[in-house]
Order: C-alpha cells, then sequence, then structure tokens
C-alpha cells in the first residue's frame, strides 16, 4: 500500500511539472504576437511617413526662390528635351519676380483710381486725378524698367554641333517664353554701355552668363571681341 501510495505521488507531480512547462511556453505567445503586430504597423506606417515628408519637402522647394533648373521638374524635362548646352542661372527668379510687377502694375492701374476717389471725398476732382495718375504712372515705369533690364536675358540656349544656328528663349513683357533663331553669322559685339550684355545680334541684346555655359568654343562664338582699330600713325 505504501509503494502503491509513492507512485501515485510521483505522478502527480510529474503531471504537475508537464503542466507547468506547458503553460510556460504558452504564454510568451501573446508577446511574441503583440511585438509582430507592432512590427508590421510600424512597416505599414513607414512609406506614408516617407511619402508625408516628400511633399513637405516638395512643397518647401516650391515656396523658395530658386537659382537654376529645378532638381525635381524642369531639370528631368530639360533632360528629355535634346540640344540645351545652356540654362539661365536665375530663370526661375526673374519670372518670379516679373509675375509679381506685372501683378501689383495691374492691381494699380484698376485699384488706384477708385481708392483715391472714394477715400478722399472733399477733395479736389484735379487733385485726385493727378494722385491717380501718378500713382499709375509709377507702377507703369517700374514694371516697364523692370522689363527693360531683364529682357536681354537668355533663360534657354539650343544648339546642335556644326550648325550656323542656335536657338534661344527669351520672356516677353507677359512672362512668357518667346523661342528665337539667331545666326552666327549675325553676331556682332554690343557697343552700347547698358548693362548685362553678351552679343548683339539683328538689332536686339542678348546676355548669356559666362561661369554657366559649359561649351567654350559656344561661349567663344557668342562674345566676339572688338576688333581694334589701326592707328592712323602706325606707318609713319
Amino acid at each position: 500500500m505504501a509503494r502503491a501510495a509513492l507512485l501515485r505521488l510521483l505522478r502527480s507531480q510529474s503531471t504537475t511539472f508537464r503542466s507547468e512547462n506547458r503553460l510556460g511556453k504558452v504564454h510568451p505567445w501573446p508577446h511574441a504576437l503583440g511585438a509582430k503586430n507592432v512590427a508590421n504597423s510600424t512597416l505599414q506606417f513607414a512609406p506614408a511617413q516617407r511619402r508625408l515628408f516628400s511633399r513637405a519637402a516638395a512643397a518647401e522647394d516650391e515656396s523658395k526662390i530658386s537659382i537654376g533648373p529645378r532638381k525635381g521638374g524642369e531639370e528631368g524635362n530639360d533632360e528629355k528635351e535634346t540640344g540645351i548646352v545652356y540654362y539661365g542661372p536665375i530663370s526661375n527668379t526673374i519670372k518670379k519676380v516679373k509675375l509679381l510687377s506685372l501683378s501689383t502694375c495691374c492691381l494699380s492701374v484698376s485699384l488706384g483710381p477708385v481708392i483715391t476717389f472714394m477715400t478722399s471725398p472733399d477733395m479736389n476732382v484735379i487733385l485726385k486725378g493727378a494722385v491717380a495718375s501718378s500713382v499709375i504712372f509709377l507702377s507703369a515705369s517700374t514694371t516697364a524698367a523692370l522689363h527693360w533690364f531683364v529682357s536681354p536675358y537668355v533663360h534657354k540656349l539650343r544648339w546642335q554641333p556644326g550648325s550656323d544656328s542656335f536657338e534661344v528663349e527669351m520672356m516677353s513683357w507677359l512672362a512668357t517664353y518667346l523661342p528665337k533663331t539667331i545666326k552666327f553669322a549675325d553676331i556682332r559685339p554690343p557697343e552700347t554701355n547698358r548693362p548685362f550684355v553678351s552679343f548683339k545680334a539683328n538689332g536686339n541684346f542678348y546676355f548669356v552668363d559666362a561661369e554657366h555655359c559649359h561649351n567654350k568654343a559656344l561661349l567663344a562664338k557668342l562674345t566676339p571681341q572688338k576688333q581694334a582699330r589701326e592707328s592712323p600713325f602706325k606707318n609713319l
């Protein structure tokens, strides 16, 4: 009897020990599943965070005034276009400043007289007309001066090696790009005191930034040197 009781006690202890081991093995599974779910959620949110940060960076880049072609949009489009050998480094800045000047000019012309006649009802009509005319004249003159100053700027230049002509993109007074074809035979030295002028062709002035024109052979053709005048006392 004692031996049978001892065997039952050993069996009961062995069964309890096995059940505890099973519980110890099964118990960590919820933690593992929780960690796995957290890892999956982080992997799912990672692309969304990357897209959010990329959109924020793109919006910040668009709000800035850049010098030269943009890395994302315009530069990729320029790579598709063949023959572009020069890109104006401040082309985007000139366009933004010109659009700002045009918008302020339109607002001054349209709202200037209205505000002048409505804000001072006791003022003489002649004085009101003089004030409104002066506002319109100042706004139009600054816009015209800006266009005169940046009109020789070459924004893009296309040229195929061996060709006797090239194409440039200039900016109109409405801030739109206008293509022009120029022959090398028509290029003349700019005999003027006007600033930022590289050469003259067909009666118009053009400016190319020499530091950003990497094709030196083209640059030599675009910037002809003035011929030195011979002195009349040379043969004396």
